[in-house]
């Protein structure tokens, strides 16, 4: 690109598009400007690419100014410029806005409206995106893969076992069952929906599995209190030469916590590290802080949390509050309770949790 003695817009929006496709959005922004103070006026693809870049940053102001732009240039009609200000007005956050580029377009697609209903899903607005699902079928688009995706995480954040048998039912009646994402996504949903049944039998039924299907259902046994099947599934999954990752883990240490399995947890911990070579991440601390708060061994919680190589967070410290509470333990608890003050001012949950230990110590100063 440097080395081009002519540039036109095809060469200045293909340099935007390879800084926005590799990550480096704020690049692809500073090469937009770049090339606009050269004279080289923006086309529909480089307004399709920037925004993009937008939403990969989340940076709303930025893509404010495009879609901005976009309206001045009278690119806002066309259908695959609108689809990219829904996409990144969710993911920034602003549902209203992508609702009303939504509503203004004289020509929609599927990728429209899985994009809008994205926009829903991601920002905790399930019922709207099952809603918006609906009409979408009375006006006869069909869905596809993505659509079903936000949907599923739609319902995930319900965590209603009948809209996620709905779902599923139209999962089936689209042909998409084979897939393996849906499978996963829909092994995730039940499990979140407390079917433990539903999402073994989807796992089961799937033609292909990756390390994402066992992980989801490993997640789904911890969760649902069958910290004996996770650990069965962890074994099954390894002599199937199925690799697993820091997800895999994370839900092993999920299981051992919620069945009070110590020795297998332990076990777990040591083995991401020495077998497989994985790095415990801050969620692998907080877990196995919380399985040894939970069985009252604080001394040992403590010294993990001083040999942590990432500084504890707040919902950590909270876990040795809370145990701390549990098993008496004031001096601890006071400590832990500082630390939570310190990183997580606004939350009330320490005060009242250091409030029951000094009361239970009788306290009362």
């Amino acid at each position: 690109f440097d080395k081009m003695p002519q540039r036109n817009v095809v060469s200045w929006t293909a340099m935007i598009a390879a800084y926005s496709q590799s990550g480096h959005g704020k690049g692809a922004l500073d090469l937009l400007r770049k090339m606009q103070s050269n004279g080289v006026q923006p086309n529909k693809i480089t307004f399709v690419t920037i925004v993009d870049a937008c939403a990969s940053l989340a940076a709303l102001a930025d893509g404010k100014e495009s879609h901005a732009s976009i309206i001045n240039r009278g690119f806002d009609t066309d259908v695959v410029v609108g689809n990219a200000l829904i996409n990144m007005y969710g993911k920034c956050g602003n549902v209203e806005c992508a609702r009303s580029v939504f509503d203004r377009m004289p020509e929609r697609n599927v990728v429209s409206w899985t994009a809008m209903i994205a926009a829903y899903a991601q920002n905790g607005r399930s019922r709207e995106a099952l809603e918006l699902f609906r009409q979408m079928d009375l006006e006869g688009v069909e869905p596809n893969k993505i659509t079903f995706l936000s949907i599923v995480d739609a319902c995930v954040r319900l965590a209603s076992l009948a809209k996620a048998r709905t779902v599923h039912e139209q999962i089936v009646a689209s042909g998409f069952e084979s897939d393996v994402t849906l499978g996963n996504a829909l092994v995730n949903l039940y499990g979140k929906c407390g079917s433990l049944k539903d999402a073994q039998r989807i796992f089961d039924k799937m033609h292909q599995r990756d390390v994402v299907s066992w992980n989801a259902l490993i997640l789904a046994s911890a969760q649902n209190g069958h910290g004996k099947d996770a650990i069965e599934l962890f074994h099954q999954m390894k002599l199937e030469g199925v690799r697993p990752n820091d997800l895999t883990f994370l839900g092993m240490l999920h299981a051992c916590n919620h069945a009070g399995l110590l020795d297998e947890g332990r076990h777990y911990f040591m083995s991401m590290r020495l077998d497989h070579g994985i790095t415990p991440m801050l969620e692998h601390y907080s877990c196995m802080i919380d399985l040894l708060g939970r069985v009252g061994l604080l001394d040992e919680a403590n010294h993990l949390m001083c040999s942590m190589l990432i500084e504890p967070d707040a919902v950590t410290w909270m876990s040795l509050l809370s145990a701390s509470r549990v098993h008496g333990d004031v001096e601890r608890g006071t400590c832990a309770a500082e630390h939570v003050f310190e990183l997580d001012p606004k939350n009330a949950a320490p005060y009242i949790l250091l409030s029951n230990i000094y009361a239970a110590a009788g306290r009362w100063d």
